[in-house]
């Protein structure tokens, strides 16, 4: 990679340190959560539950700018923790990015994309029955991993990115800690994860764009082993020893904050750290990550009862089925694997004028086994979460003082798109 003048390297270094809490305020956040007992009874134990919590205020000037006080709690992005299905946010910047820049005619995100099986692990697509269409595209796979989640969606973008260049391309952009190494829900070798299938776009029966199999070689390293727990259960079998997390994704909460920022405010962030996409794709992540799966007709979450409006909202509702009330909107990704709860949020009321950014994580599994699925998300993760969201938001709505009323035209989507 080329070396970045020095310029920019100051003017990066000037940006990450206007984001430092004020020496003054230090304990701000530990002494603010400290004030409610159920939160006060977990942070008691936060090093052991892996406890790590960012919030950031935002005050705007009367031209709408906005400036931000970032506020840390046990924050350590040098410990790793399972991100889980928040690396689905990295991956469908990269893919718009990849799209612009590729710059073919006829092949934008609607374009259905087919994959084809040219190695081991890897499967063949040709038909999405959730779209409208009957057919894939980066699109609908945008929709179906912000709005809740999908585990194969991520899985077609890995491809289409690739795992070289989502890596490197993260990096450039400053998220220097991130490892995407592998794909969701499917267990496969290193050498797996770093061959993808190959890529077609079609359009009216012709191919528009074709991408061969990519392959990162020599795989990518990671230089410091790491091990969680005392054990993990393999082929029924309880195998008593650490649980292996080397070769697993890595997303540090520091990372993720930053990267929220980004999307949300790009206009803030230093050129080096901005995804290179137009204004409509990102009012279209922008929508789809506060779009709740009851406004969603295609795919058909609005007419399956597997799903409802806190699905993928940890913060303040700990992804229970009550509703959302009315004005309030959470631009966020969640996730949730091997005992860790993961949200990362802006969350905003446009009738109050409220918005704050917070990212949290903890982790469930208390009793160090790994793979078993017995992880108390239940009784400590989603309550902590949701109390840890109506603390701050709480704060935000009835002590913090604004001197000028925020301006939110262009976070308001029309999100029923039935009639599409």
């Amino acid at each position: 990679m080329k070396k970045l003048p020095m310029a920019l390297v100051l003017l990066v270094v000037f940006w990450a340190c206007r984001q430092q809490p004020l020496r003054e305020d230090a304990d701000f956040l530990k002494n603010l959560l400290a004030r409610d007992p159920a939160l006060a009874a977990v942070l008691a134990r936060a090093d052991s539950l892996e406890v790590q919590i960012i919030y950031t205020m935002i005050d705007r000037d009367t031209a709408n700018n906005p400036t931000f006080r970032t506020f840390y709690y046990n924050v350590d992005s040098t410990h790793y923790f399972y991100p889980a299905s928040t690396v689905k946010l990295p991956a469908v910047m990269l893919a718009l990015e990849k799209l612009r820049a590729l710059n073919i005619d006829s092949l934008d995100v609607y374009t259905p994309m087919f994959h084809d099986s040219v190695y081991a692990g890897q499967v063949s697509v040709v038909r999405d029955s959730t779209a409208r269409s009957g057919l894939p595209s980066v699109e609908h796979y945008m929709k179906k991993i912000l709005v809740v989640s999908d585990n194969d969606a991520y899985n077609r973008l890995y491809e289409f990115v690739g795992q070289k260049a989502m890596n490197e391309r993260l990096h450039e952009l400053w998220y220097r800690q991130v490892r995407i190494l592998h794909r969701l829900e499917r267990p496969l070798s290193r050498d797996e994860n770093a061959h993808t299938e190959a890529v077609r776009f079609e359009k009216q029966g012709r191919v528009v764009y074709r991408q061969p199999m990519l392959v990162n070689a020599p795989l990518i390293e990671v230089p410091e082993k790491v091990f969680r727990g005392t054990g993990f259960i393999r082929n029924d079998s309880l195998i008593q020893q650490p649980f292996d997390f080397t070769y697993k994704n890595f997303f540090p909460l520091t990372e993720q904050h930053a990267m929220l920022r980004a999307i949300l405010f790009p206009e803030t962030v230093p050129l080096a750290r901005r995804f290179a996409i137009s204004d409509e794709d990102r009012a279209r992540v922008l929508e789809y990550m506060s779009q709740l799966p009851t406004e969603t007709y295609a795919p058909p979450y609005a007419t399956d009862t597997t799903y409802y409006d806190a699905y993928c909202k940890f913060l303040m509702f700990g992804g229970g089925r009550g509703p959302i009330p009315r004005g309030l909107r959470i631009f966020n990704k969640v996730g949730d694997a091997y005992g860790y709860l993961i949200d990362n949020a802006y969350i905003v009321n446009f009738d109050t004028g409220v918005e704050f950014m917070v990212s949290a994580v903890i982790n469930t599994n208390t009793d160090g086994i790994y793979n078993d699925g017995k992880y108390d998300y239940e009784t400590l993760g989603f309550p902590f979460l949701k109390r840890l969201g109506e603390i701050l938001y709480r704060y935000e709505s009835e002590e913090r003082k604004k001197d000028v009323m925020p301006e939110f035209s262009g976070l308001r989507f029309y999100y029923d798109d039935k009639d599409k």
